[in-house]
């Protein structure tokens, strides 16, 4: 998942295509920079640990040919046959992801399904096992370029953990400026890092002509066969080069399918090719270099141009895994599987440009503590993987729900598709789970804690949403029971903000027992998240008359945007419904919320639950409320 704060927007639509054509091309360098962040530093370290394991009685001939052929269709197969030819096409109104696809998924099914949902949740909880070791061993790896520099004291070897700390302490501290400024900057820099990785792999191609052999899967086939279990725990450290693969379809909604398809084919594969090609073309033809292929392909005379460049595309990667994390957060809120969390915008033009100070902060904790105790990319690297993994294969399981479901194909179109991507999903993902004590265990332990959190807050919340609905007034009895007793009527309109629109509101329901009063306007205002991204400003208000006291208004936003009230009633008055919003109050219930060993979830859930919630975003700031316009009216309700 990258940065969707760097995106630019769309180009305007030209009757003559010149501006449509030079938005493309900025969109694909734009893309260049986000998208591909993650996969354009696994040269990095991807060759040297798939190497290592290759020193265990392997021929080195082998060895080389073997790994370079399986990064190679690696590369083909699951970034470009897999994500960018077939993957891209089943996209939510543009948007792409995990929790974009499982929306899309159950909309395409006649009822909501829970395997599905589930599929979702782990999915996303994946991506943010990875993301907390992206960050860690990218700008590691860069930094232990350090050791190697000409010239360098062995005494800097001290520095490296240091220096990559301060980076990213730095990194996560300027989040909450917004990415904006420094975005411009994302797409060229890293569009050179790429042409770097490319001059340096046909600079050292020449060292041994032979490594084109590696094109052929048949040297990557053979390998596997001939090593056995060996051979099966290299293509765990094989996968570290498609790491970033996810992102290409995550980001789609930021940069359209084509930008990204036409960086990926014209600059980002063929840059990757020859630079793997290279480092194995030089381990060919000295196999000592196997230790750290990629720094001993940079000459000397440009050793520190290239490091410090090196540094810079990391810290790019970073970046786009740390906004991708925000992006996430603000779907899986949105879509019920987060409390409410305080989403901050950075910029008033472009909506995807958010900063999440809570997970901003969860993040650079969980960053440094895992630099802190691996203290090695290659250490970390063992760790690195297998949620990708995970995450690759729920959208496999996805998928084949959407070819079936969605494009309405046969069952047998649908197990084809998703077969062969399947087959190579979990191959890798048994590879990489032959990493588990070495540091694999941490993603999963991790990703299993957020799988705990989320079906607990969708559990809870629809016990409790059950229980409200059971204990309340049908909206039309109550409106028959006003008709006979009258309360007073106060001058001014009341908005009540409820999940159910057909039901009286508990704070209604307070303010007419405790204070016997009624205002002379009443709005039952409901927010809904549809299964889209994002909702059109004309779909997105439905008034609906009950009687003279009542107007029910439910205002409608996608999964990829943020509720504002206020703004969203401006549009309710073009519609017809007056109110001054100076003589208007917004009337919330407040749940204090207490365990009960009846409710549907065990005790410790219950508990969570309520923690979660206690600790939730008050609705005034999440729904941008004025605060002096609110009314709260608790009450206590047991799960």
């Amino acid at each position: 998942m990258a940065d969707q704060a760097s995106a630019a927007p769309l180009a305007a639509d030209d009757p003559n295509g010149g501006a449509q054509h030079e938005g493309f091309w900025k969109l694909a360098l734009g893309s260049v920079g986000v998208v591909f962040g993650d996969i354009g530093t696994s040269p990095l370290y991807a060759m040297r640990e798939a190497l290592h394991h290759t020193r265990k009685g392997i021929g080195p001939e082998m060895a080389v040919l073997g790994v370079v052929s399986l990064v190679t269709w690696a590369l083909i197969l699951i970034v470009t046959v897999k994500y960018v030819v077939f993957l891209m096409r089943a996209d939510n109104k543009g948007e792409g992801g995990t929790l974009a696809l499982m929306a899309l998924a159950q909309r395409s099914l006649p009822a909501r399904s829970t395997g599905v949902f589930l599929l979702g949740v782990i999915g996303a909880a994946l991506f943010y096992g990875d993301g907390i070791i992206t960050p860690a061993v990218s700008v590691l790896s860069a930094v232990e370029g350090v050791r190697d520099a000409p010239g360098a004291p062995r005494e800097v070897s001290r520095l490296v953990l240091p220096l990559s700390a301060a980076i990213l302490v730095t990194l996560f501290m300027v989040q909450s400026r917004g990415t904006a400024n420094v975005a411009r900057f994302f797409g060229p820099i890293t569009a050179v890092w790429f042409l770097v990785l490319a001059a340096l792999g046909v600079y050292h191609i020449a060292d041994d002509l032979s490594i084109f052999r590696a094109l052929s899967p048949h040297y990557g086939v053979v390998f596997l066969l001939q090593n056995g279990l060996l051979g099966f725990i290299i293509l765990g450290s094989v996968f570290l080069a498609v790491t970033g693969a996810e992102a290409l379809y995550a980001d789609m909604g930021h940069f359209g399918k084509g930008p990204i398809q036409a960086a990926w084919l014209a600059l980002v594969l063929p840059a990757l090719l020859l630079n793997y090609l290279g480092q194995g073309a030089m381990v060919l033809h000295d196999p000592a270099n196997a230790v750290e292929p990629f720094y001993r392909m940079v000459p000397d005379a440009v050793y520190w141009p290239v490091l410090l460049l090196a540094m810079a595309a990391t810290i790019i990667a970073s970046q786009a895994v740390i906004t991708g994390a925000f992006s996430m957060t603000q779907q899986a809120v949105q879509l019920g599987l987060f409390p409410r969390i305080d989403i901050r915008r950075t910029s008033e033009t472009q909506a995807g440009q958010i900063f999440v100070p809570q997970v901003n902060t969860m993040l650079m904790v969980g960053v440094l503590a895992l630099l802190f105790t691996f203290r090695s990319s290659t250490n970390l690297a063992s760790a690195y993987g297998i949620a990708v993994t995970g995450a690759m294969f729920v959208d496999t399981l996805l998928f084949f729900v959407i070819v079936q479901h969605f494009w309405k194909k046969p069952l047998w179109v649908a197990v084809l598709a998703s077969a062969g991507f399947g087959l190579l999903d979990m191959v890798f993902i048994t590879s990489n789970l032959l990493k588990f004590f070495h540091g694999a265990w941490l993603p999963l332990v991790l990703g299993a804690g957020l799988v705990v959190i989320m079906w607990t807050w969708a559990r809870g919340s629809q016990i409790l949403s059950d229980k409200t609905r059971r204990d309340s007034v049908p909206l039309s009895e109550l409106s028959e029971i006003l008709r006979a007793r009258a309360p007073y009527r106060a001058p001014g309109t009341a908005i009540f903000l409820t999940s159910d629109p057909d039901t009286a509101p508990v704070a209604l329901m307070h303010n007419l027992k405790h204070n016997k009063v009624l205002h002379e306007k009443n709005i039952i205002l409901t927010l809904v998240t549809a299964e889209t991204p994002r909702v059109r400003d004309e779909d997105r208000i439905r008034i609906e008359p009950v009687n003279d006291d009542f107007k029910k208004v439910i205002i409608s936003y996608g999964f990829m945007e943020s509720p504002n009230v206020p703004k969203a009633l401006g549009f309710c008055r073009r519609l017809g419904l007056k109110f001054d919003i100076m003589a208007t109050s917004f009337f919330l219930g407040r749940r204090s919320v207490v365990p009960s060993a009846q409710s549907g979830m065990p005790l410790w859930q219950d508990k969570l639950f309520i923690f979660l919630l206690k600790n939730a975003a008050n609705p005034t700031d999440f729904y941008k409320i004025p605060p002096g316009r609110v009314v709260e009216l608790g009450t206590q309700v047991t799960v």
